[in-house]
């Protein structure tokens, strides 16, 4: 059996502890296996070295929420224990596919988790959440992996060609040079995926699409793995035209993000309308991510939650 000491110096030890020690009890706790015991200004613990690790990472996030808030409450504790229950689910998921480089995309959250879960449960998912969540990314890693499993024979990625701030007649070049800007996103994540050369294999032969949404009018999907993008610039009827593509064998994730609506002021999102008009339908899932799930540079989730708070206090 190990033993780690942990001295709390220049800390008021009922803000930290809790009363009569809560806190320290609550995380004992959670970990039955382990003897932690507080004793003055000293937390023993003594375990196997694993637990130990895990106690002591615990009791120093406590310790950064406390030098920053100036106290920890049993929610706080019960917070960080979830989160740590949470990150061991996620190290233990299971690869959805190696990237080029040979490394393992997973998801990154517990959100992203639930998405992936959503779709190896049903034919249709929606995906709604702010951008940097990896609702693109991940949709795309489960695409290859099925794809790569034999589960489909094409993978068909398509977008609202919208108009986000710039006019898109006046941009250079050929109709496919004025939506390559739109489907770049898809492009870059594809490549992390697939080499080069095999992506331009599958583009040559059909077997990987990337489309406006536009192109979908009048097809069925089967056999297909499809993923509506940027879903929240279509109107109710393309998302409508969209959904009723779907053919036998086919699983779709519609991805959006209703934060970011690049339509007229006048017209309705059809993601919006979709997402209250199919909640009670069988076989549908909707998984939302939130700023918690944003896994781009750091500066991003606060970015989110301000943009956030703006807009609520306006309305």
């Amino acid at each position: 059996m190990v033993e780690k000491v942990i001295t709390l110096d220049n800390i008021s030890l009922i803000d930290f502890l809790g009363v009569e020690n809560k806190n320290i009890k609550e995380v004992a706790i959670a970990f039955p296996k382990s003897k932690i015991v507080s004793r003055g200004n000293e937390i023993r613990i003594q375990g196997n070295t694993k637990e130990i690790l895990k106690i002591n990472n615990i009791l120093s996030a406590l310790l950064e929420h406390y030098n920053k808030f100036g106290k920890v409450t049993e929610e706080n504790v019960q917070s960080y224990l979830e989160k740590d229950a949470s990150q061991d689910s996620l190290n233990n998921e299971e690869v959805l596919v190696y990237g080029t480089r040979g490394v393992g995309i997973k998801p990154k959250t517990v959100n992203q988790q639930k998405l992936v879960k959503a779709v190896s449960n049903n034919d249709l998912v929606f995906a709604v959440g702010p951008a940097g969540t990896g609702k693109t990314y991940i949709a795309v890693a489960m695409a290859v992996r099925a794809l790569k499993n034999k589960e489909v024979k094409k993978i068909i990625i398509t977008r609202p060609a919208v108009e986000a701030g710039e006019a898109l007649g006046f941009l250079p070049g050929d109709l496919q040079e004025k939506l390559d800007p739109y489907l770049r996103p898809i492009f870059d994540a594809l490549g992390d995926m697939i080499t080069s050369e095999k992506l331009k294999y599958y583009q040559e032969n059909r077997i990987i699409e990337i489309a406006p949404l536009a192109y979908m009018r009048g097809r069925t999907l089967h056999s297909a793995f499809v993923l509506l993008d940027e879903a929240q610039n279509t109107t109710p009827m393309q998302m409508k035209m969209f959904l009723t593509r779907m053919g036998p064998s086919s699983k779709v994730i519609v991805n959006g993000d209703l934060t970011q609506v690049d339509l007229p002021r006048k017209q309705n999102s059809g993601l919006l309308e979709a997402t209250n008009i199919l909640k009670k339908v069988k076989g549908i899932e909707f998984v939302y991510l939130s700023d918690k799930d944003v896994v781009r540079h750091r500066l991003v989730k606060g970015i989110i939650s301000a943009y956030k708070e703006y807009e609520d206090s306006n309305e």
